[in-house]
């Protein structure tokens, strides 16, 4: 109890608020942190804790939201503060009343508007996470090298270190393949939330869109809409609207799986089960050419 005492008194310090004034309420954590809603005189903030070591995470989101918000494309929360203290780290945004929904047209619209903010090359300024998973954002000039070596192999490795070598052996084909892949397929390298799927999206009560939780980097464009698609929940008006705004070039289905075998491996290494034979079904797919 001692050391939550303390993180919670850091926080107040971060925020320049009294402690003493400061309430805590649990908002039940999720897979990756512990969230609560920290309260001083009806002024809310959201906070998320995990254990010390995990500070470069909080410090990859919150530059992640600040990159997000100088788009002015659309609403997420404003990062306030990141900290250690004794074994925990935190992360300290604004609290916004999200609720359900937030997946449709005006997220289309407005994720059509972020994508449009391109940077000279892939990657990002600073490597980041994806889940609690290491996420590699070294600029490329070249998007068939930067998902080959930044994504894909990444994840191969741990999967390796994991003991599935059979599915490590066969992502590498898909690397091999990737030229052809890829073959005609020139991105521009578009800002991107980077785990976009439905959990990670919501609305206001006056329906403006809010997106959370990013692993920020530039790349193409579909690589967004293809995790919209990974685990369900943006309806047609979503991609209506995005697609009115800028419409997909021919061949996304078969870049959608791509896109998506680096989520689905990144799963497969974080909570293993099923997501093993999902992945393997993707790369026979994809070296099948289907």
């Amino acid at each position: 109890m001692a050391e939550t005492l303390a993180w919670q008194a850091a926080v107040a310090r971060r925020l320049d608020v009294d402690a003493v004034r400061l309430t805590w309420r649990e908002q039940g954590g999720s897979a990756l942190n512990a969230t609560w809603c920290a309260d001083s005189s009806g002024v809310r903030w959201f906070v998320k804790v995990n254990g010390a070591d995990r500070l470069p995470m909080f410090e990859a989101e919150a530059a992640g939201l600040a990159e997000l918000a100088a788009s002015n494309a659309v609403r997420v929360p404003q990062p306030l503060a990141t900290g250690r203290e004794g074994a925990h780290a935190f992360l300290v945004l604004e609290w916004l009343d999200v609720h359900g929904g937030g997946h449709d047209a005006a997220l289309g619209r407005a994720l059509a508007v972020l994508h449009r903010h391109t940077a000279p090359r892939f990657g990002w300024h600073r490597d980041s996470t994806i889940g609690t998973t290491p996420q590699e954002n070294g600029w490329c000039d070249d998007w068939c090298a930067f998902f080959g070596e930044r994504r894909l192999a990444p994840q191969l490795a741990r999967v390796a270190a994991g003991g599935d070598a059979d599915l490590a052996a066969a992502g590498r084909r898909v690397i091999a393949a990737l030229p052809a892949l890829l073959a005609g397929h020139a991105p521009s390298p578009s800002l991107l939330h980077g785990d976009l799927w439905s959990g990670n999206a919501g609305a206001l009560a006056t329906g403006e869109p809010v997106l959370f939780d990013p692993a920020v980097y530039y790349g193409d464009r579909e690589a967004d809409l293809a995790m919209t698609e990974l685990f369900g929940g943006f309806g047609r008006p979503f991609y209506a609207a995005y697609e009115a705004a800028w419409p997909l070039p021919p061949g996304y289905p078969r870049r959608r799986r791509l896109y998506n075998l680096y989520h689905v491996l990144n799963h497969a290494n974080l909570f293993g089960g099923g997501y093993h034979a999902q992945a393997r079904t993707m790369i026979d797919a994809l070296l099948a050419g289907r």
